[in-house]
């Protein structure tokens, strides 16, 4: 399958396959834990349309940095944290990114903070 392009700075017109064009919609899911090792808890899903990465990080500046590392080696788009990121981590990491991939948060409803929040407490408090 063919498609057109046009170039801007040359104001020219070419044929191209859109194979040579598609490219994913590429983001990164990031939550919390105490034991933590982000250069060993990670993972990628690739469908060829989306790349979702997917880190545990102990604290903040490990956050900013796989943020800021993935936006310079991949271009991400979007960045989506678990709950346990506070609103100025979100504005930190909004700013590391200087406004330029959009930082979305998890937040769950009452119900649901019942029910993980004893896990939560157990598990990293306890």
């Amino acid at each position: 399958m063919n498609g057109i392009l046009f170039d801007w700075f040359s104001s020219n017109i070419k044929t191209i396959k859109t194979e040579e064009v598609t490219m994913a919609f590429k983001a990164v899911f990031i939550a919390h834990a105490p034991d933590a090792d982000f250069e060993i808890h990670h993972n990628l899903i690739e469908t060829g349309k989306y790349k979702l990465y997917t880190y545990v990080v102990k604290n903040q500046v490990e956050a900013i940095k796989v943020c800021k590392d993935l936006y310079e080696k991949e271009k991400i788009d979007s960045v989506l944290l678990c709950p346990g990121f506070s609103h100025k981590d979100v504005a930190e990491i909004v700013e590391a990114l200087e406004n330029k991939v959009a930082v979305c948060v998890s937040r769950g409803d009452g119900p649901s903070g019942k029910i993980t929040g004893p896990v939560l407490q157990r598990e990293f408090f306890g």
